[in-house]
């Protein structure tokens, strides 16, 4: 494996000197699509929000500026991630608003029916298929509660779908897939938003009341 495909790689699950190269650029090269992706957010009322995926923990952060007074828990796969988050949100984790935590979205060890919103920025690509783990986010969400996507390809870009043949396990889905992903799990009010010049996405969902 190439240099260039083993830094690709570590998108998955950063891990060592090129992991740590991976994770200092996160937050920056993430930043335009997570601030996009805030302005599609409905207005809800937000106590308990979880980031999925939380990498450098610039997302949590917004999460915690944008819902002042709430609880945010970051949850990521990676160990160096997980660090990373938690130095960038060291303040607020003090200050008992904010937890990061290392997890697996696929069995997640979060308490049920908890969350008024979930999170996954950049991030489902690499999840060990969207049924099991919808189901984990639609079982720790509150009833009423909303699950929130943003991916930069929406699966239609062939620039963004190269990257499929360069990272190992990566799957770049449509808005369709992961919507009928979705409402398999149970969501309702599924709708998908499109970036007006870019191959962004924001899909939106709600967990039944």
């Amino acid at each position: 494996m190439g240099l260039l495909k083993k830094y690709f790689n570590q998108t998955r699950k950063p891990e060592g000197k090129l992991g740590r190269l991976m994770i200092s650029g996160m937050n920056s090269g993430h930043a335009k699509l997570t601030d996009w992706g805030f302005t599609q957010l409905p207005e809800i009322p937000v106590k308990k929000a979880v980031d999925l995926g939380c990498g450098g923990g610039r997302s949590v952060s917004l999460l915690l500026e944008k819902f002042p007074g709430s609880h945010v828990t970051g949850v990521d796969y990676s160990p160096l991630s997980v660090d990373k988050a938690r130095e960038y949100n060291r303040d607020e984790i003090d200050a008992g608003c904010c937890t990061i935590m290392q997890g697996d979205v696929s069995s997640l060890d979060l308490p049920k029916e908890t969350y008024d919103l979930a999170t996954a920025f950049e991030t489902i690509y690499f999840w060990p298929g969207l049924d099991r783990c919808f189901d984990q986010v639609a079982g720790i969400l509150k009833p009423g509660g909303w699950f929130m996507i943003c991916n930069e390809s929406d699966g239609t870009d062939a620039s963004s779908l190269k990257y499929e043949k360069i990272i190992d396990g990566m799957k770049i889905y449509t808005a369709q897939e992961i919507e009928a992903a979705l409402e398999k799990a149970g969501f309702t009010e599924v709708r998908t938003n499109h970036h007006g010049s870019k191959s962004w996405m924001c899909v939106l969902a709600m967990n039944p009341a």
